[in-house]
């Protein structure tokens, strides 16, 4: 039996990728922080050259679009401000959004001639599609933060059956 330290693993297994780590911004709890948001989630991806999937990268970009527009429409009273929260680790990334409100929203299903409504139930479903999850959580100033974490490619998917 060899005596001595274990063995390490290889470095390339301990070290964190050059694109792995947790980005925050904020910005005001106003219409134009929507698209601003989306444009600087991609604009992090792309300069931290993230090998995220193409349908992976659309979802990711609805998704921040209809967290936002939820952030924006249902807590600026109590939360003039909004923080963007992007983590990114070796297979996957989650973005959070954050406010100072304190109503845990839920997903529905809106009827056919609504004209909104369907913000965090699409989010959960495009979740869903690519094998990823999302939650509600509470902040420690009261608030919430709404997330959702997505594999960097899709799922594969097993080939249909031929009889």
């Amino acid at each position: 039996m060899p005596s001595g330290p274990p063995a390490e693993p290889p470095e390339e297994l301990t070290s964190p990728l050059a694109y792995e780590g947790v980005w925050r911004f904020t910005a005001p709890a106003l219409e134009a922080s929507v698209p601003q948001a989306r444009h600087a989630v991609r604009d992090l991806l792309d300069e931290q050259r993230v090998p995220v999937a193409a349908d992976i990268m659309d979802g990711l970009l609805l998704i921040v679009s209809e967290l936002v527009t939820n952030a924006v429409q249902h807590a600026a009273l109590l939360s003039p401000q909004i923080a963007v929260q992007v983590t990114i680790g070796a297979n996957w990334l989650r973005v959070a959004v954050e406010d100072n409100h304190p109503y845990r929203p839920k997903a529905l299903e809106a009827e056919e001639g609504d004209v909104g409504g369907r913000g965090l139930w699409l989010v959960k479903t495009l979740t869903a599609e690519v094998g990823g999850k999302c939650d509600v959580e509470h902040t420690v100033n009261g608030g919430k933060a709404i997330w959702a974490e997505l594999p960097l490619t899709p799922l594969a998917t097993s080939p249909p059956t031929v009889r």
